[in-house]
């Protein structure tokens, strides 16, 4: 793919506008992290919404929305068996509410447990201690954004063969090796620089690693689903980037790979 100025530049302006709200919102923590969190969620349920039932996305967007709201806000009162049982239900509730509306039940409510997962695993992540809690966001954020930018940059300079071109004809091999590396330098670097516990240098790369991993993967996912859905991006909220869902695609699969690596190094430190 040959390197377009005009998309960087709208890249580089949309992320100099939204970045600095992000990295606020979760330096406060709290509530004003929830905060960023449903209002995440609420935009990510409209957009699936559009895609998924675009003649009647505003109802099903309302309840698709409404699961991921409660789910969210279970998970920050420290409620997390609660707010995953929630999703489940809410993905039920959403389901039968759109077959009711003649669209589909199991696109609404996959929908609900796609957008859901990594809201609630955030939310655990940022609000389990308010410390070792920040560093772990943190974590996710710079990995998995280091391997988006690096696998866009290295991709459009360097080109290659295509990784997937059926779904994603823009995405190279030279992407997804840079992408990786930059998610493994991320977590290493995160991991020396922050007190993260047992969590060293070398296990943060490996980390970082599958993490960016995870990245590559719901970037692909993502495609594979517009393609599904016969859309182009999933919106045209963010300049240079199409839908909030085209931004945070891949750090919804890293959240998932963080949470699980802080859980284990949890389960580590309360044996030792």
């Amino acid at each position: 793919m040959a390197l377009k100025p005009r998309d960087i530049a709208l890249r580089a302006a949309s992320a100099v506008v939204l970045a600095p709200a992000a990295v606020l919102a979760t330096w406060a923590g709290g509530d004003w992290f929830c905060a960023l969190v449903v209002a995440g969620a609420v935009l990510l349920a409209f957009e699936w919404a559009r895609m998924c039932a675009p003649r009647l996305w505003r109802p099903i967007g309302v309840a698709v929305a409404l699961a991921l709201v409660v789910a969210v806000i279970a998970a920050h009162v420290g409620q997390i068996s609660l707010a995953l049982v929630l999703m489940v239900f809410g993905a039920l509730a959403a389901g039968l509410f759109a077959r009711t509306r003649g669209q589909s039940a199991l696109d609404t409510a996959y929908g609900v447990l796609y957008l859901g997962w990594p809201c609630v695993l955030l939310i655990w992540l940022r609000d389990l201690h308010e410390v070792q809690g920040l560093y772990w966001t943190v974590l996710v954020f710079a990995v998995a954004w280091s391997a988006d930018i690096l696998a866009y940059l290295v991709g459009s300079f360097v080109g290659g063969p295509k990784l997937w071109p059926r779904f994603s004809p823009n995405k190279t091999w030279s992407g997804f090796i840079g992408g990786l590396t930059a998610g493994m330098i991320a977590g290493a670097a995160m991991a020396g620089w922050l007190d993260m516990g047992m969590l060293t240098a070398v296990w943060g790369g490996v980390l970082g690693l599958t993490a960016a991993l995870a990245t590559m993967g719901g970037d692909l996912w993502e495609s594979a689903l517009k393609r599904r859905f016969g859309v182009k991006d999933a919106g045209n909220l963010i300049p240079g980037h199409g839908g909030l869902l085209d931004r945070v695609d891949g750090l919804m699969f890293a959240v998932v790979v963080v949470a699980a690596g802080r859980l284990i190094v949890l389960m580590l430190e309360r044996a030792a």
